[in-house]
């Protein structure tokens, strides 16, 4: 069964976890209120909905990110490529007025989504079980990785402030193909290069911030791991924090993360209050934007860095996790 549209015929959500995909997120059809209850017009709808994605690519040697990012008055457009054996982070970023060239169709399970700039081209499109990443930029930069295996993603949707609402579907841990070409380098995946997607929308709160952390790798044992946590989005009464163990999907309690902001480079620890996440993490490498311009705010970092600790299966049994490389995230933003 596949449920076809997010926003039911009476223009509202049913918040919690949705175990069929779904086809469409038809935002313009929610019944979107000021705080004291007056309709707001299809163009307050549409100004005030915002959408991103987020993949990656992790392996032992290097991990890749790419974020396509629609806010209506700014698009953006980022990818990055930290490198374990040299220590380089190389990064490209993009921003265009008026979201112009930036598109992502509403559509979680089958839709594509591009940003274009001139010479730049990135897109992410639905592939079978999973997705295509490429990307054509200046400076010998071309990007073609095939994310594979996506079966059972956690699809979230959580009511955000007191009138709107975050739709969130995420996969970690998938098989990854494909390379990275940077200049007169490249990466290529191989057998233990493992994938997350992060596909997200909604009427957010006007002001946000949050944690959040996810890895994908392979254990010692040859199974496929992936993790993702968050701490500040999507938590009224529910959490978009899950494992995956060999593809399938395992949910998790609310996350707590313990890290110094004013001492960037310091470790973290992530705990979840079932106790079955405890991790350390130790950062290598950081992507940063700060951004304050009108009415948009955004004070942005995103670590690269190394994993360690257990996690524990539905069994109970803890799985050791040792030298893992994944993301930490800390952010606010204002939009």
């Amino acid at each position: 069964m596949t449920i076809k549209k997010l926003i039911d015929e009476n223009g509202k959500i049913s918040a919690g976890v949705i175990e069929e995909p779904v086809e469409e997120i038809n935002y313009l059809d929610y019944d979107l209120r000021t705080v004291m209850d007056r309709p707001r017009s299809r163009l307050a709808r549409r100004w005030r909905f915002n959408q991103f994605q987020f993949v990656s690519a992790m392996g032992p040697g290097w991990v890749f990110g790419m974020a396509l990012v629609d806010l209506n008055l700014v698009g953006n457009g980022f990818f990055y490529l930290y490198d374990f054996e040299t220590g380089t982070m190389l990064e490209e970023s993009y921003l265009r007025p008026f979201a112009f060239g930036t598109e992502i169709e509403p559509r979680p399970e089958h839709g594509t989504a591009s940003f274009d700039k001139g010479e730049v081209s990135l897109r992410i499109t639905a592939g079978v079980g999973g997705r295509n990443i490429t990307v054509s930029a200046p400076g010998g930069i071309r990007v073609d990785l095939e994310l594979k295996g996506d079966n059972d993603p956690l699809r979230l949707v959580c009511p955000a402030g007191y009138n709107g609402w975050v739709f969130t579907r995420k996969s970690a841990g998938m098989s990854v193909e494909g390379e990275v070409r940077w200049n007169h380098r490249i990466w290529r995946c191989d057998e233990n290069t493992r994938g997350t997607i992060d596909w997200t929308c909604g009427f957010m709160r006007r002001e946000t911030a949050w944690n959040w952390a996810c890895l994908a790798g392979k254990l010692a044992d040859g199974r496929s791991l992936g993790l993702n946590l968050a701490a500040g989005v999507n938590e009224t009464g529910m959490t978009e924090n899950a494992l995956w163990l060999e593809g399938q999907c395992i949910r998790l309690g609310a996350a707590r993360f313990v890290f110094d902001r004013y001492r960037p480079g310091g470790d973290w620890h992530v705990s979840t209050e079932d106790g079955r996440v405890d991790l350390q993490f130790v950062p290598a490498g950081v992507r940063k934007e700060k951004l304050n311009v009108l009415v948009l705010a955004s004070n942005f970092r995103q670590f690269v860095g190394t994993f360690r600790g257990h996690v524990t299966d539905e069994a109970g049994k803890k799985i050791p996790v040792e030298g893992l490389r994944g993301l930490m995230e800390d952010h606010f933003a204002r939009w």
